[in-house]
């Protein structure tokens, strides 16, 4: 048995009468959970898909969906995840796309025409997860065997789908020991628990809103579990229901990416309702320090950012409280310390000579969850790794803007436009230029309460912070900015708000 089997079927046998999980201000305990984890396990037993058969699940942050992900990883199947939340055209079109041999879903999926047109079509075996926990799991059609092409996937944990935050989403197989390893290293970071240690039910209770068609959804439910503690699912970020999980269950540590904090900040939050939190967890896009720092002297709490990937299983470096405390200043702007097992360094992009400490370059990172454990993996983040091993991210090298021979690095600018008082939020990408091949454009959301600026101020305001070639051509206010379910700004989507010579704004 698998050391995650284990701790899965430990923990869920502690106290089977224990609160679990909470959706909707409705709690399930530890045995419902496990009864369905059961029968979604006894459905596709008794037709035959067992350890690595492929299983497509159109997820969503819905309370069915926890035992879909502890069933499928405590038995060695493959989940091939779609995302339930994308529109009927995208989603049918991914479900041809995934080829998987059986497809779960909720009910409210399956009434999607579209949808369900290309399950049939796929010839899949459709099973419906009902929300009753006395017959949670029915079966919507047995499927065609002839059509199964791609059945199996015997060594991968998930075929995890990513962001999308610069393009089309790809589906990233995860081996099944990198996952696990991902997972159970999680467990060294809390004081008396480890993979070998006894399974206990630990007391508070972690709200959790990141998207569960992602890995940081699905490592934020898991880990929070595995180690007896409670969750409490939110389908999607918003600041009144975040307020709602702070105000009812008070818990010490909440994870958020950048956009939320700001949202908190823009909506002045009072500081008694986040007087819990020793901390304030961040990832998934970049973290301005200045907002980091804005929001420890509101709240006095700190925010620890971390780093990763899909292609990671999760996290290789972030900020721990204690260095947090120690070297928050010395080490400003740094997205946190590399994780143990972890190494990465900067390399020359052309050569791919390494780079010394403290020197700028393409990142390349290796540890026994990335890749095969041994070889560096080459990203496409520009990065510092200093001696102290603390790793800066200075940009995306393939999300460069290139104007006339100059290169502008996004983030650059949208630090630059969010250190104006009167906008909360921006969001920068490149069009292109006949003249010049390619230009920088801005979107922005504006404070509440603020006047938004002319054209002529911002442009004014940015040539005195950046060069140039950097300043946009174009700027463009919004209510808000087109964002991926985790809350990163969409790159192809923010592209669309600035049609070129000959283009409709919706083209």
């Amino acid at each position: 048995m698998s050391k995650l089997r284990a701790m899965i079927e430990g923990v869920l046998a502690v106290d089977p009468s224990a609160e679990a999980l909470e959706f909707e201000k409705v709690w399930q305990t530890w045995g419902d959970l496990a009864n369905q984890k059961n029968a979604l396990d006894a459905a596709l037993g008794k037709a035959g898909f067992g350890k690595g058969a492929r299983i497509g699940v159109m997820v969503r942050n819905r309370a069915p969906m926890v035992p879909v992900l502890l069933c499928l990883f405590s038995t060695d199947r493959c989940l091939a995840t779609l995302n339930g939340g994308a529109p009927d055209e995208y989603l049918a079109a991914d479900v041809r796309k995934v080829e998987a041999p059986v497809l779960v879903g909720l009910a409210q999926d399956w009434a999607r025409p579209d949808v369900r047109a290309a399950a049939d079509e796929s010839g899949a075996m459709l099973l419906e997860l009902t929300g009753d926990l006395a017959d949670p799991v029915r079966v919507l059609s047995p499927g065609d065997p002839a059509r199964w092409t791609h059945r199996d996937a015997p060594d991968v944990a998930i075929e995890m789908l990513s962001s999308g935050t610069t393009g089309t989403p790809k589906r990233i197989p995860l081996a099944r020991s990198k996952f696990e390893t991902a997972l159970l290293g999680a467990a060294a970071y809390e004081k008396g628990r480890d993979a070998d240690a006894a399974p206990r039910l630990r007391s508070g209770v972690t709200p959790v809103f990141a998207p569960i068609a992602h890995i940081a959804g699905i490592t934020g439910v898991l880990n929070n579990l595995l180690a007896g503690r409670k969750v409490s699912l939110l389908e999607k970020f918003t600041v009144d229901g975040l307020r709602d999980m702070l105000a009812r269950h008070k818990p010490k540590v909440v994870t958020a990416p950048p956009a939320a904090l700001r949202m908190f900040m823009d909506v002045n939050v009072p500081k008694e309702e986040l007087a819990s939190l020793s901390a304030w967890r961040s990832g998934t896009a970049p973290l301005d320090p200045k907002l980091a720092d804005d929001f420890y002297q509101r709240y006095g709490i700190p925010v620890l950012q971390n780093y990763g990937a899909t292609e990671f299983a999760g996290g290789a470096a972030g900020w721990s409280l204690q260095d947090f405390k120690d070297h928050w200043k010395d080490k400003y702007g740094s997205v946190g310390r590399l994780n143990a097992g972890i190494e990465a360094r900067a390399v020359d992009p052309e050569t791919g000579e390494p780079k010394a400490p403290g020197e700028e370059g393409l990142l390349e990172i290796r540890g026994a969850n990335i890749a095969d454990g041994k070889e560096y993996v080459r990203t496409t983040d520009i990065a510092v790794v200093d001696a102290d091993r603390f790793l800066f991210i200075k940009g995306r090298f393939d999300g460069a803007i290139i104007r006339g021979g100059f290169k502008v690095m996004p983030d650059d600018v949208v630090n630059a436009l969010q250190q104006h008082p009167a906008i909360r939020e921006a969001g920068v990408t490149g069009i292109p230029d006949r003249r010049l091949g390619q230009a920088p454009v801005a979107a922005y959301i504006v404070k509440s309460g603020a006047t938004a600026p002319t054209d002529e101020e911002l442009n004014t305001f940015l040539r005195g912070l950046l060069m140039p070639y950097q300043v946009p051509t174009r700027f463009l206010q919004v209510d808000e900015l087109p964002r991926t379910p985790s809350l990163k700004v969409s790159q192809p989507a923010l592209k669309a708000l600035f049609p070129t010579e000959g283009e409709d704004a919706g083209a």
